[in-house]
């Protein structure tokens, strides 16, 4: 017979009874069945087992027990990004003509794909204010099947009445659906407080380091999971395996990070906040903030979980803000959060570009408004740098 090596063939792996203590990266698309009929075992569920990346792979499981685990669920799924996640809970559960409603305070993406792709694709959307849950309730129509609501808002920082919403979804029947990606599980688990479906933006906080770009969403039952999963599927938003490797490597330093940045942005915004040139601080952990006590109670009070994120708007308008960021030359001017440096962002011009100014203002997102994502960096060389930067911005 003539030998069977050849050297286009892949081989399997070389057998060990050690095990590597790094998790490996699993690049290949697909995956080797024995027979038709193992492959048929494991479409059907009867074996475990992977066939094509795109349905799954072994990096992406890996990543997605261990959110499972921070966030008290089980099957979640991975995605290409929290944008892909989040399309994915409007094509996974909902059908042409649902309506939606929203929280008036997101993403600026996700305010997008509300206000103007998913109306084109057939579905019903609304917006209310998410910190008054008569508000919500009066926007509620008779075809609303889902509310969506990030748990602090993106970049105005307001705190959703969690708990008051889910009781207002139980009430009428609907799907809750909490992005939690600014609070993180380490602030809040949204399933101990009603929600039915958790979302994360991995890009951020979870991973850490700026160079991943991944989702993650799950739901709290099987049959929904299922449908997320088909729709992921589907509208292929699979993740990378060395970006799901990468977002793991993260994670395992996930609760150190999250410590430290909480410190420093606690100190830091009391810092601005005495800043002679900032019109005004936002930052739920500040007695001031409109929802310090919603945000003491959902985020454990004096464990000071109040986030990283801290925003402020400048006395003035676009140009103290180009003096505050050209004076802040060592911290990045990048539309990002939650890299283990400070990052600095103006939404509008990045995230809430495609936003009016009347809507932008009505957000309460002025040219002067700069959002910052705290790093783990020496709190008194932060200080130093923005106290220098808003001398800038004063005097421009």
């Amino acid at each position: 017979m003539r030998d069977p090596r050849s050297i286009v063939r892949r081989q399997q792996q070389p057998s060990s009874v050690s095990r590597p203590v790094v998790t490996p990266i699993w690049p290949s698309v697909v995956y080797q069945s024995r027979d038709a009929d193992e492959l048929d075992a494991q479409y059907e569920g009867r074996l475990d087992g992977y066939t094509y990346a795109r349905e799954g792979h072994p990096n992406a499981t890996l990543l997605a027990e261990k959110i499972d685990w921070l966030e008290g669920g089980a099957g979640g799924i991975v995605t290409g990004s929290g944008m892909a996640a989040v399309s994915a809970l409007f094509l996974g559960l909902l059908q042409s003509g649902d309506h939606v409603l929203a929280g008036d305070q997101l993403y600026g993406r996700s305010l997008r794909l509300l206000t103007l792709d998913l109306p084109r694709l057939g579905f019903k959307t609304g917006l209310a204010d998410p910190t008054d849950v008569e508000a919500m309730e009066r926007a509620i129509r008779p075809e609303t099947r889902m509310i969506l609501v990030e748990t602090v808002s993106n970049p105005t920082l307001r705190v959703a009445d969690i708990d008051g919403i889910a009781r207002l979804a139980e009430r009428h029947g609907l799907i809750l659906a909490v992005d939690n990606t600014f609070a993180t599980p380490r602030g809040l688990r949204p399933f101990e407080h009603g929600a039915h479906v958790v979302i994360h933006s991995i890009t951020k906080l979870l991973a850490g380091h700026a160079d991943v770009t991944l989702g993650y969403i799950v739901a709290d039952t099987q049959a929904r999971n299922g449908a997320l999963r088909d729709a992921c599927v589907t509208w292929g938003f699979a993740a990378s395996p060395f970006d799901c490797w990468l977002a793991e490597r993260g994670l395992h330093s996930f609760d150190l990070r999250f410590d430290r940045v909480q410190a420093n942005a606690r100190e830091l915004a009391t810092f601005l906040d005495g800043l002679d040139g900032i019109e005004t601080v936002l930052y739920p952990g500040l007695p001031h903030h409109p929802d310090h006590d919603r945000a003491s109670a959902l985020f454990g009070g004096n464990r000071g979980r109040f986030g990283n994120m801290v925003s402020f708007r400048l006395d003035g308008g676009r140009a103290e803000a180009n003096a505050f960021l050209r004076k802040a030359e060592h911290i990045p001017f990048a539309p990002t959060l939650g890299d283990i440096g400070t990052t600095l962002s103006h939404p509008a011009s990045s995230s809430h570009r495609a936003l009016t100014p009347d809507q932008r203002a009505a957000l309460g997102i002025t040219e002067g408004f700069i959002r910052v994502s705290v790093g783990i960096e020496d709190i008194d060389q932060l200080k130093d740098e923005f106290a220098e930067a808003v001398t800038a911005a004063r005097n421009a």
